[in-house]
This record gives structure tokens, sequence and C-alpha cells, in this order.
């Protein structure tokens, strides 16, 4: 675990003493080295479950992936951003990466800690450097008040959970995450319990987010520059998926009845989120909006607690952040040539840029889930569980499903297809930095149709 930890705590004076001339590829190398890394965690025995590193650092198979999908992001960040900050001091685009750094060492402390009082701390952490993003790097003036809004949606729905864990503590003595599952399974019956449950889960659902409590991402994606917008959308909606599944462990005898409002809440978002795509003029906005809808399949194959929805809810949250990451950058090299996010304004782009469209068929596959991917194989073990939960969900994970293919093709036609508007005169050529930046994000999504046991966590 130190031998990622440490190097990457070491990024931070070697972004502040490179030279200026070397600083993106120095950063990078070694960001990417880092990544490379972080790629023996999977080689960990799992017979035991954890490994661990230290008192209080460990990976299991549910945390492996994660970890490993946050250093592999760092690099592409770094790769996204280049062109971006370039015009800006040297001093900000120091800072800039140094807040990248700073993100990927609270996440790995997030995903590898045992105390769950540590998880909380890091939980909390990442706001800072995200914040300080969004709102000092964003475009818009808009910014500040989609900052506010991450900020305060974040810190409401995470406050409860420090009462909730206090009183965990209070009662069962401890919140190592290595003897919380063996801790005899408590008697909640009261109002207050059920409160207490509430509380548990609310933080997650706020990050997730589940729709009703997701007013916060389209505004904090769409303000965001392209490296808040991987991060937020790859890694850190990841954080309330990871975060349910451990507390899950502990809120036994309740979540059979309680979870019933949660479900129908994730699932009818998951249709009234993708009918929002559907009427999107904004591209940015239309990926953040379909964060949200495959984040609520994730939420319901978390809620009904079997080990098969637990395996298709990882797989989704894998596959989900090395596409929205990918949708994402294909829209910043969108932006960096027509300064627009407005669909109708940039189309028909494949006949200026050929080779992008490829880019933009791939990913655009990949969030509709096509069969072989990853996307398509968590969907479908998601879609199993839930159907054997009850039946009637089937009407609407297929009309989700049905909408998400809806939304996925018509972004990629509005931008990619069409006659060319006559306003786009002298684009630049697609940058080798760029196609680099969609290999590093769509190889790993198709080289795990190989071997999916990597990212199928507990049920391995």
């Amino acid at each position: 675990m130190l031998k990622i930890l440490l190097p990457t705590i070491m990024l931070i004076p070697t972004t502040w003493l490179a030279p200026p001339k070397q600083l993106w590829s120095t950063t990078l190398a070694y960001s990417l080295i880092i990544a490379l890394a972080s790629l023996a965690w999977f080689n960990a025995p799992t017979e035991t479950g954890w490994s661990c590193m230290n008192m209080y650092m460990a990976t299991d198979p549910l945390s492996t992936p994660l970890l490993a999908l946050t250093c592999w992001l760092l690099p592409l960040m770094i790769l996204a951003s280049q062109n971006h900050t370039s015009a800006e001091p040297i001093g900000r685009q120091r800072m800039y990466i140094t807040l990248l750094t700073s993100l990927q060492i609270f996440l790995i402390l997030a995903f590898s800690a045992t105390e769950v009082i540590m998880f909380y701390v890091m939980f909390e952490a990442t706001l800072i450097p995200t914040l300080i993003i969004i709102t000092r790097w964003g475009n818009q003036t808009e910014r500040l008040n989609a900052g506010t809004y991450f900020l305060f949606y974040t810190l409401a729905g995470s406050l409860p959970l420090l009462v909730a864990l206090l009183l965990l503590q209070n009662n069962t003595g401890t919140l190592s995450l290595l003897t919380l599952q063996y801790a005899p399974a408590m008697e909640l019956s009261s109002y207050a319990d059920k409160l207490w449950w509430a509380g548990c889960l609310l933080a997650f659902l706020v990050k997730m987010p589940l729709y009703g409590a997701h007013l916060w991402l389209p505004k904090a994606h769409v303000e965001a520059p392209i490296a808040g917008s991987m991060i937020l959308a790859a890694v850190l909606l990841k954080l309330g998926g990871y975060g349910m599944m451990r507390m899950m462990i502990m809120l036994e005898p309740l979540t059979k009845e309680l979870s019933y409002p949660f479900i129908i809440f994730a699932l009818w978002g998951v249709i009234m989120t993708g009918s929002i795509c559907l009427r999107q003029t904004d591209l940015k906005s239309l990926i953040a909006y379909s964060s949200v809808s495959h984040m609520g399949l994730v939420a319901a194959g978390i809620l009904i607690q079997t080990p098969w929805g637990f395996t298709g809810a990882l797989i989704l949250m894998i596959a989900h952040g090395l596409t929205s990451s990918a949708l994402f950058c294909l829209a910043n090299t969108n932006y960096e040539r027509t300064h627009s996010r407005t669909m109708v304004l940039a189309r028909g782009l494949q006949m200026v840029l050929p080779l992008m469209t490829a880019w933009w068929f791939i990913a655009s596959l990949a969030n509709l889930a096509l069969p072989p991917l990853p996307n398509l194989m968590g969907e479908l073990m998601i879609i199993t569980s839930l159907f054997n939960w009850s039946w009637w969900t089937l009407a609407l994970t297929g009309a989700g499903t049905l909408i998400t293919a809806g939304y996925s093709l018509y972004m990629f036609l509005m931008t990619q297809r069409g006659p060319l508007p006559a306003h786009m005169m002298a684009l630049h050529p697609t940058h080798s930095r760029e196609h680099l930046l969609m290999v590093l994000h769509l190889l790993p999504l198709i080289l795990l149709i190989l071997k999916p046991e990597l990212i199928w966590g507990w049920s391995a």
C-alpha cells in the first residue's frame, strides 16, 4: 500500500520543483508509473478476503478495482488538462496538478481504510480539492453557484452519517471493518433505529446521487473543468456505492423493510433522468444526467443485497467510471475546438475529425451497454437480481435501458453526423495526446471483457 501512497504524496514536491518546460511530461510519466504499479493489487490472495497492508489500511476484492481505477485516472486527468491550462501562469498550473494529486491521496486512503471513521474523514476531505477545482477553474460564472450546491448537498447528507457512526461505536465498541462483520446483529426495532439506518445511508445516497438528491451533480459537472468532471464521474460518485456496500453489513434486519422507497426512487430515477437526457441541448449536462441514471441502477442493485446485485453494482461502477470519463474527454475535445457545449452548434464533426468519430462511436456504444462490454455485464446482473426480487421491476429497468440506448444514439448523431455548419472554420486537427487519452480510457474497458473476475468483487 505504501508503495503506491508514498510516491503519490511525493508527486506534490515533484510538481513544485519540476522545471516549467518539463512540468506536464514529468508529472504524467510519474503518475502513469504509479498507475501501472497499482495493478499489482489485483494479484493479492483473495482466500481470506482481506490482504492487510498495516493496521489502518487493507484491500479486499471490493476496494481493489476502485483503488486501481483511482490511480489509473490521475495520468488521464493530467493528459486531458494540458491544453486547457496551458495559457495560465506556471504557479497555477502547478497548483492544479497538486489538487488532482491530493484528491488521489484522499481517495486511496478512503477506499483502503479499515476504520469507518477514517473512511468518513477521507470521504469528507475529497470535498475540498474538488470544490477548489470547480470554483477556481470552471468556465462560467455559475461555477460558484455549482460549488455551493455541491458543498451543501454533500455536507447536509454526510453529517447524519457522523452521528450514526458515533452511535455505532457506542453500541459495538469498534468501527473496524475487519471486526464489524463479526459483531452480533443488533436488535433494530424502534423509530430511533430507523432514523439511524437512514443516517447511515443518506450520505452515500446523496453522493451517488439518488434521484431526488441529484441536483448538485449536473451543475457541478457542467461548471467543472475537464479534470473535475472526469474525477467526479469516474471516482467520486463511486465513493457512495462503496460506502453503501460497506455499511449494508451492519444494517441487516432493517434494510428489508426500509429500502423500498429508496429502490423505487432509484429505478424511477433511471427512467426520469434518461428522459431528461433526451431533451438536453448541453453536451456535458447530457453526460452528467446519464451518470445519474446509471448510478440509480447501482443503488438499486446494492439495496436489494444479493450477491448478484453487489457484483453487478461493482462491475457497473467500474465500467461506468471509464465510459463516462471518456465521454467527458470527448466533450472537452469538442469544446476546445468550438468553444460551445451546445450540441446544435457543433454538428457533422465526422467530416472534419473522422478518427475522433471512431472514439465517439465506441464510447457511445459503451454508454448504452453493447453486448461484450462490462457495462452490459453489470446491468444484466443488476436487472436479473432485481427481477428475482420482484418481477415488476422489469418494466422500469427495461424502459430505462431502452431510453439509455435512445439518448446515447441521439448524442452520437447530434455531434458527429449531419451537415457541417457554415461557422465551423479552421478547426484544429486532433492531437496524438487526445488519441492516447481515449486509448487509455477504452483499452482497459475492452480488456476487462477477457478477465471480468478482476472486478467481480466478493463473488469471485
